[in-house]
């Protein structure tokens, strides 16, 4: 298995930029969870921390595909580092709002703000398409980037919260910046494997990409996922503090993305032959059915273990969707193609965030995780409705 994965490095620059990607996609895992354990801790209220933390995912989701363009028209090179600017201003806002007890409605402009990070996990995939378009190596690199995204889930979380926790509220968003900014600046600066810019096809194809009914399509299955993991997000921590265990919280969401990230190194390293919608049927479903057992968690152990289960099928389903992408969408407009279903996958961060956050303030924990159940119906009516239609896409072949 691994060999499939060392491989791909055998082209020059390759483990420059997933160095780079890899630190700086840090952030965005970070960003979220660290606010909501910094204004939670501030202010006691989960309702703010989950608005302050929702807005800035859903900002980022609205602005992400409209830099992705841009950066389909310019190249990353010149789009990146101002983007990334940006969302460092943002967080700085943030962090001297909370220091200084400033008024709360600077926290959201400074989670807009926020929200200007760029897709690193587009940009990276993009690449990689450059480099192995056509090519079986391809499938491949979309798994080993779907590990990566799980595993900044991995490390990022229990970092950003547990710095929050043990040394100081701020400690985890500044963090976050910090990674940001400096991996962007090592990702730029490799030009060597920055795709390239084709204004032939940029003028022909104007119209925005999420009006095809295919995309609509796969970015409503992210939509519904992204629910999903927002109600993990705030459940874990509201759940680990209501019994007193505040930093248990951090490991909880580390089992649902190293879940996620295991099996999508053993999907992305299998040789499947079934057509890409029926995988992604399969996978749908099966994201829905484990979100029940979270229903009956009473300890942090056993929810540790239902969120593990929950993740299995998350990254699968993930890679599932992006090879659709990469087949549907032009090649001068791959970049932007991938960020509307990363940005789909971020809105239901944010929605679920900002739902369940208001659930467990006016109803109470217990009630919590049905909003991630009444998600998994929502994924599970997604792939129904795209499985005729995605079915006149390749199959996958295999790697």
């Amino acid at each position: 298995m691994l060999h499939r994965y060392t491989a791909l490095f055998s082209v020059k620059g390759t483990l420059g930029f997933t160095l780079a990607g890899l630190l700086a996609r840090m952030a965005l895992p970070m960003t979220g969870i660290a606010m909501i354990t910094m204004l939670s801790q501030q202010y006691g209220r989960y309702a703010l921390a989950g608005a302050v933390s929702a807005t800035f995912v859903l900002a980022y989701a609205l602005l992400s595909p409209q830099i992705s363009r841009l950066v389909d028209r310019y190249g990353q090179y010149r789009i990146l580092m101002i983007s990334a600017l940006l969302s460092v201003f943002g967080t700085s806002l943030i962090l001297l709002c909370s220091y200084w007890q400033l008024g709360q409605w600077l926290l959201f402009v400074g989670a807009i703000f926020t929200g200007c990070m760029p897709s690193l996990s587009a940009m990276l995939r993009a690449r990689w398409t450059q480099i192995y378009r056509g090519q079986p190596e391809l499938a491949t690199a979309y798994s080993l980037e779907s590990v990566l995204d799980e595993l900044s889930f991995i490390v990022g979380p229990p970092l950003a919260v547990g710095l929050s926790v043990a040394w100081f509220v701020q400690a985890g968003p500044l963090l976050a910046a910090i990674f940001l900014i400096s991996g962007i600046i090592f990702l730029a600066l490799q030009r060597n494997t920055e795709p390239k810019i084709d204004s032939a096809q940029q003028a022909q194809h104007t119209t925005a990409i999420i009006r095809q009914v295919d995309v609509l399509l796969l970015a409503l299955l992210m939509l519904a996922m992204g629910v999903i993991v927002g109600t993990i997000d705030i459940m874990s921590v509201a759940f680990a503090e209501s019994l007193q265990q505040t930093a248990a919280a951090s490991w909880v969401l580390s089992a649902y993305a190293l879940s996620s990230c295991v099996a999508g190194l053993i999907f992305g390293a299998t040789n499947l032959r079934m057509p890409l919608h029926r995988l992604l049927l399969c996978g749908g479903i099966a994201t829905a059915i484990t979100t029940l057992p979270l229903l009956w968690a009473n300890s942090i152990v056993a929810l540790l273990l239902m969120v593990f289960v929950a993740g299995i099928f998350f990254a699968p389903t993930m890679i599932i969707a992006m090879t659709l992408i990469e087949r549907m969408v032009p090649a001068s407009r791959l970049t932007e193609g991938m960020t509307w279903l990363l940005a789909a996958l971020s809105i239901g961060v944010a929605l679920g965030a900002a739902i369940t956050g208001q659930v467990v303030d006016a109803m109470g924990i217990d009630v919590g995780f049905r909003v991630a159940v009444v998600a998994g119906i929502l994924v599970i009516l997604a792939v129904c409705l795209g499985y005729q239609r995605l079915g006149k896409y390749q199959r996958c072949e295999p790697s």
